[in-house]
């Protein structure tokens, strides 16, 4: 039986409400009362009881009020450093003028310290081209220079940074990571993979807590200015023991009232799982949480690091499959205790023999489901409301997913498994899956209406900072499968492969609600889930696909609470 009506802390009306549970926004009213929805429906038939003298009513006339866009996969420590004055992040248009532009971040930081960026993409310089420590060691030889680049594998650094990491020439790299060589056997400074992610502790160690703080709040509201309400901080595994999922830093923000987001928190997956149990022990509160491990399976395309079944179309030599960074029985050998206990995992896995065989591993290990527990989402999104008795079955989840097999797509969906997929990636290397894979594998790269069709759920985000974290333009990508800066390619890349706009809030919202295993309580607009919404003007439904982008965030809520609000509207 239903708990009885009392008064409303807020009502929400609009012409245009989406809750998720159908194609179109339709005319309603939400109400809120504490931290959560309490009520949902025609705008005419709003009960009297939830009017009381304190409630607060807001008519938002035509614009849309939707639930708040939830980022399925971000590396917060990584967007928030690179977007604070600790760092720079940017491409740069060539090798040269990537090194030019270290100099404001020189200029700031304290003599001595750490040059610090994020962004550098050599297949998009002109000339193309994988840099060197020369550059750097010309303009700074006497300061430590770490550039991490676009897609966050690679590491370039220059001679001084090398020597204050205590690499040498004698150096070996740890498993899953190399140290590149020029053709004389000397360290040209770039360091790839796992080699990368074990040295970024060391080089990040010189900020101070209040600085990473600072860093923290200031990201925050960068999100909640984007109408995000809720993300996911997927771990970038640094070594055995030590990850980037900064619980500390998120927990004394939630201590201090100042956190305004919903952090659902994934460390690494290690055979010492105690971490995860831990984080679950020491942050039960509704904002900060942790619900599942992250491992990595494979590098990235471009780098011809992402394992992929048949060698790469312009392969660098012979065999040239990319290669695991776990070997798979080893990553079973993670995957199938912790599913047992019942912990989801999600793993990194780009290219086709990744996805394949993260598959395998996934379909003889499922996550271990609590007494009750369902499976309710379809490919349309969940199929029932917050007000559930049962739990929502957890499930395993695959990072990223560029290109597959053609019948992976099926045991996908038959076992359950979320695809989570991040929508600017399509576009950021044009023309670099035909280059690197030939045009035989194109038609399985991103193949989103196919996923959808087949029955997968799909979880949207962004791979902050990778991309920037704003969902919108992802939304305009995945709707047109153009870039959202260029508005290139004419027609779209691949544009049979397009969703609708109700398909990619519905991924942004609850379907990255089912990979954060929060299924039940974000990612839909209906009475027992968390008041976490989004209020966007112009309403995007009534705008032309390529128009997507017109639309605002007006305010941001969490938890009923307003974070952001847009002064001129």
């Amino acid at each position: 039986m239903d708990s009885p009506l009392s008064a409303a802390d807020l009502l929400l009306t609009s012409q245009a409400v989406f809750t998720g549970l159908d194609k179109e926004p339709v005319a309603a009213t939400v109400a809120v009362a504490g931290d959560r929805i309490c009520w949902v429906g025609p705008t005419d038939q709003v009960p009297p009881e939830l009017r009381g003298p304190a409630t607060i009513q807001r008519d938002l006339g035509d614009a849309l009020l939707m639930p708040g866009f939830h980022d399925a996969h971000l590396h917060f420590f990584h967007s928030a450093l690179y977007l604070s004055p600790l760092a720079e992040r940017f491409c740069g248009e060539n090798e040269a003028d990537a090194v030019a532009r270290l100099a404001p971040l020189a200029a700031r930081r304290p003599a001595g310290s750490w040059l610090l960026t994020q962004g550098w993409r050599d297949y998009l310089w002109s000339p193309a081209g994988m840099p060197s420590r020369a550059s750097l060691d010309a303009a700074y030889p006497d300061r430590p220079v770490a550039m991490y680049s676009g897609d966050a594998h690679t590491l370039w650094l220059n001679s001084c940074a090398l020597a204050r990491l205590g690499i040498t020439e004698e150096s070996e790299p740890p498993a899953g990571g190399s140290y590149d060589r020029d053709e004389t056997g000397h360290l040209t400074g770039i360091v790839r993979e796992a080699a990368a992610m074990e040295l970024m502790p060391r080089i990040v160690d010189e900020f101070s807590r209040d600085e990473l703080l600072d860093a923290y709040r200031s990201f925050a509201a960068y999100c909640n200015e984007r109408g995000i309400t809720g993300v996911c901080d997927v771990s970038l595994m640094a070594m055995p023991g030590l990850d980037f999922v900064r619980d500390d830093l998120f927990a004394a923000l939630e201590a201090a009232d100042e956190l305004t987001l919903r952090v659902s928190m994934f460390p690494t997956l290690l055979e010492d799982r105690g971490r995860l149990a831990a984080l679950q022990a020491a942050c039960t509160g509704p904002l900060l949480s942790a619900r599942g491990f992250k491992q990595f399976f494979d590098g990235v395309s471009s780098q011809h690091t992402a394992w992929v079944h048949d060698p790469y179309a312009n392969a660098r030599f012979e065999g040239d499959c990319g290669r695991p960074t776990v070997e798979a029985a080893a990553m079973e050998a993670l995957v199938a205790p912790a599913a047992a206990e019942g912990a989801a995992v999600r793993i990194h896995a780009i290219g086709d023999e990744a996805i394949h065989q993260c598959l395998d591993i996934f379909e003889r290990h499922p996550v271990a489901q609590a007494a009750g527990a369902r499976a309710t989402a379809t490919a349309a999104g969940p199929a029932e409301t917050g007000a559930q008795a049962e739990a929502p079955a957890r499930r395993h989840t695959i990072e990223h997913l560029e290109n597959f097999q053609p019948d992976d797509i099926a045991r996908l969906a038959a076992a359950g498994i979320v695809a989570s997929v991040q929508p600017r990636h399509i576009t950021l290397d044009p023309g670099g899956p035909e280059r690197d894979l030939g045009p035989e594998r194109v038609p399985y790269m991103w193949p989103f209406r196919t996923l959808l069709d087949s029955g997968v759920v799909l979880a949207f985000g962004t791979d902050s900072p990778v991309t920037d974290i704003d969902p919108i333009p992802a939304v305009y990508t995945a709707v047109t499968r153009r870039d959202a800066d260029s508005r290139r390619p004419e027609g779209g890349w691949l544009p049979a492969e397009r969703i609708t706009l109700a398909e990619a809030l519905r991924a942004y919202t609850a379907g990255s609600a089912i990979a954060a295993q929060r299924e039940g309580e974000v990612g839909l607009l209906a009475p027992g889930m968390f008041a976490d919404m989004t209020v966007l003007a112009p309403n995007p439904f009534t705008l032309d696909a390529e128009d997507i982008q017109q639309a605002q965030v007006q305010v941001t809520y969490v938890g009923g609470r307003i974070v952001y609000e847009r002064q001129d509207r």
